[in-house]
């Protein structure tokens, strides 16, 4: 055993663990939402009729249901499909309070272009818009917009209406033909006051082959953590290396230093 046996299983080591951390500071956990930025509100929201039907926060938070839902232009081709779980949060009085969006109670909204679409899921009491841009050969979302205007929280509450918008940023961004997929939450921060997270995600706009999702692009959360457990045992394994290396190493030097005696 040689000193170059070892220092190769040395430089695997280190190699594994900047792999591992390098992973781990390119993963964006939170988008956040644009300074100084004001949301204009697009004229396709519903108008509401009734204010019994306005969201009701909860106290505790729950596991939003999934929604699966299309946008079609006029001529019924799927342009927009999403597959998503969505939950507003929104913080008064130092407390987090949650509403989670009903599938049954929602209506798709927007419009189809070749370069742009729009996707808004409204609802009695507000929206969550999502602006698809296709540029060259990827597509992403650059903006995202919510509204929610629910019921006071609390009796000490005023009633408000919760507005933001991340904008400026590519989001879930795919190459043409493919979907965005995060099983992990991703957390949209619109506002000090106001977040939405979305939990499972599935998305894409454009290039729908028979209105079905394409190849899924894999979001970093996922990506972590699949491969995380993966790196360590590699880690581990070349620790485990290192150390055998090294015992063989030491071994063979005393076993030369005593036949030179």
């Amino acid at each position: 055993m040689t000193h170059t046996s070892f220092h190769i299983a040395l430089l695997l080591l280190l190699s594994s663990m900047q792999w591992l951390g390098s992973s781990l500071a390119s993963n964006p956990l939170h988008h956040s939402a644009s300074v100084g930025k004001v949301p204009a509100i697009i004229s396709s929201d519903p108008t509401i009729t009734s204010l019994s039907k306005r969201p009701v926060l909860q106290p505790k938070e729950t596991v939003p249901p999934k929604i699966e839902c299309t946008l079609k232009n006029p001529q019924g081709k799927v342009c927009v499909r999403a597959s998503l779980g969505v939950e507003y949060v929104v913080r008064e009085n130092k407390k987090n309070y949650y509403f989670n969006l009903n599938p049954g109670a929602l209506q798709v909204t927007g419009y189809c272009g070749s370069q742009k679409s729009i996707f808004s899921l409204d609802f009695d009491g507000g929206h969550l818009e999502f602006t698809f841009i296709k540029e060259g050969d990827v597509s992403y979302v650059s903006t995202v917009k919510a509204l929610l205007r629910p019921v006071a929280p609390c009796k000490n509450c005023q009633n408000k209406t919760y507005v933001g918008v991340v904008s400026n940023d590519k989001l879930f961004k795919a190459k043409n033909g493919q979907s965005f997929q995060c099983k992990s939450q991703t957390t949209l921060i619109m506002a000090s006051y106001f977040r939405v997270k979305l939990v499972p995600l599935q998305i894409q706009a454009f290039d729908l082959v028979n209105g079905a999702f394409g190849k899924e692009v894999e979001c970093w959360d996922d990506y972590n953590k699949r491969m995380i457990p993966i790196i360590l045992g590699a880690v581990a394994a070349a620790i485990c290396l290192v150390a055998i290396l090294t015992y063989v190493l030491v071994r063979e030097r005393r076993t030369q230093g005593y036949e030179q005696l």
